[in-house]
């Protein structure tokens, strides 16, 4: 009995990573990782929705051309209000909050959304310049 019940918690832990790793795994292939030069060009285009979920004090130091203000909580408590449309592509400082943002927005049903890898800091570091006071 006791090597029955051990065989059930192993199967029931073995399913919860298996679900784990394909919800990962589902999220990954949804949220498109963007480099600073595929953003720019999808930018260039006009083809998508640039969001900043930083904090203001983090925005006012400076953000992508055309980026707008989403900080994260807000995001998180009213996304259906806050996301407009689809073809979003997420930013934050370090790309960590914008992987979040993109896993909210994919949860509220739009399909088409991007996180870019490394956030402002690797923008600025790929030599792209940031915008500040608009």
């Amino acid at each position: 009995m006791v090597a029955g019940v051990a065989r059930s918690i192993e199967r029931a832990a073995c399913l919860s990573l298996l679900a784990s790793f394909a919800k990962s795994f589902i999220l990954d292939f949804v949220i498109k990782t963007l480099s600073p030069e595929q953003a720019q060009e999808l930018i260039t285009r006009g083809e998508c929705d640039v969001v900043d979920v930083r904090e203001p004090r983090e925005w006012s130091r400076g953000h992508l051309p055309g980026a707008r203000l989403v900080p994260f909580d807000r995001l998180r408590q009213s996304p259906k209000s806050t996301l407009t449309r689809d073809n979003v592509i997420f930013v934050c400082a370090a790309g960590v909050r914008s992987q979040a943002a993109a896993q909210v927005a994919e949860e509220s049903g739009l399909s088409n959304v991007y996180n870019l890898s490394g956030g402002t800091r690797n923008w600025v570091n790929s030599g792209y310049q940031l915008v500040v006071g608009e």
